[in-house]
């Protein structure tokens, strides 16, 4: 039941974020082109990109959904982050490429200046892309999904990317015709550093990579449960959106394995209640002074 209500939410970000994506690159893209504007244009390519990256999300969501099987014991889970990878790798190639476009129209002095129109396409689009970001930034913190907050952290820099294209066009309405491309060039940039951020915390957790901090914060909640005498050994690591926990911990060495085993599911429940954490492998050992 928590698996359908996480996949349905977290499928329903992607779907928003396609359908705002899809709408804006054709208006973009339009606009950006028949007004003369680089920095809008390579706004809505950007989009165009952005369409391929949360399609990704959206596979990667789907095949996540798969129960478990005899070749994924633990499920398909970290297919949502290696969706999140793919993402990355989209919106990186994109970004070189509006990075060398805005490099060449730079240098080779031909500069236009954009019509008062692609302002106003500019600025509709951060404001619209803003609200798509909270939007998606509040169902990732809602069900903890790695995904959609990639798929949210790309909302914010294409509202972002769309304000420095609007600085871009209003710079040449002033007569800084240069500052179109200059937008461009931003805009690629930014990209990029989206697409670095996306990549670097992707592989983080697909190499078992995990918050130090939070895994104290486990720790103590595993050593104050009552009963254990000591804990030895906690190690944890993310798959999709679940935490994945195993510890050694220390009980009366008088005690039966029955009341043994009751103080590992008490541990359990406390993981439950406190961290949201479905499986855990408690081991218990003999406490010595």
């Amino acid at each position: 039941m928590y698996q359908d209500k996480y996949s349905i939410t977290a499928e329903k970000g992607a779907y928003v974020s396609i359908a705002a994506y899809l709408f804006l690159s054709v208006l973009k893209l339009s606009i950006g082109y028949f007004g003369h504007s680089q920095g809008l244009w390579a706004d809505g390519l950007n989009n165009t990109t952005d369409i391929l990256a949360s399609l990704a999300v959206l596979i990667g969501l789907k095949i996540s959904k798969r129960p478990p099987d005899e070749d994924h014991a633990y499920g398909h889970r970290r297919a949502e982050t290696i969706a999140s990878l793919v993402s990355a790798f989209i919106m990186a190639s994109v970004g070189v490429q509006v990075i060398v476009t805005g490099i060449q129209t730079f240098f080779s002095g031909h500069h236009e200046t954009p019509s008062i129109l692609t302002s106003y396409t500019a600025l509709f689009s951060a404001i619209f892309m803003y609200g798509i970001y909270r939007y998606n930034l509040n169902i990732s913190k809602k069900i903890n999904s790695a995904s959609i907050n990639a798929v949210a952290q790309d909302n914010k820099s294409d509202a972002l990317v769309s304000l420095g294209a609007l600085v871009g066009i209003l710079g040449t309405q002033i007569g800084i015709n240069w500052l179109d491309s200059v937008a461009a060039l931003l805009v690629g940039i930014i990209i990029c550093k989206t697409a670095w951020s996306i990549f670097r915390d992707s592989s983080y957790s697909l190499t078992d990579g995990f918050d130090e901090q939070l895994l104290q914060t486990i720790g103590e909640t595993i050593s104050k449960t009552p009963g254990v005498k000591e804990m030895s050994e906690i190690k944890a690591r993310m798959h999709g959106n679940q935490i994945l926990v195993e510890s050694t911990i220390h009980v009366d060495s008088t005690l039966s394995i029955l009341e043994g085993h009751h103080i590992t599911e008490k541990v359990e429940e406390n993981l439950s209640k406190q961290h949201n954490i479905k499986q855990a492998i408690i081991h218990v050992e003999p406490f010595t002074k």
